[in-house]
């Protein structure tokens, strides 16, 4: 699976249907963002996509964290999301178990 990436100038909808239809196809994605205005795209991104995705009765979660990456020889800290099904909490108890 690729990695999407996002920069401060892409188009959050656009990001948003690529996160979509890469979820709907393996069940996860994964988006990669450097700088402060790329995560902005990327959150927003991750929001809208997380709509169209509820519209298909998928309800998804994001965890993000930090990653390095090579550019051009220098490593670089990142901002990784993974957009992943949401696990039903079980109707048991702790004592339950």
């Amino acid at each position: 699976m690729d990695i999407i990436k996002v920069s401060g100038t892409s188009r959050t909808s656009a990001v948003a249907g690529a996160i979509a239809g890469v979820f709907r196809e393996n069940k996860r994605a994964e988006i990669q963002a450097i700088g402060a205005g790329a995560v902005n795209q990327a959150v927003k991104a991750v929001i809208l996509a997380s709509g169209y995705l509820a519209e298909d009765g998928y309800d998804v979660v994001f965890s993000p964290e930090f990653v390095d990456v090579e550019i051009e020889d220098k490593i670089r800290t990142a901002i990784k999301m993974t957009v992943e099904l949401r696990h039903p909490e079980t109707d048991e108890t702790e004592s339950e178990l």
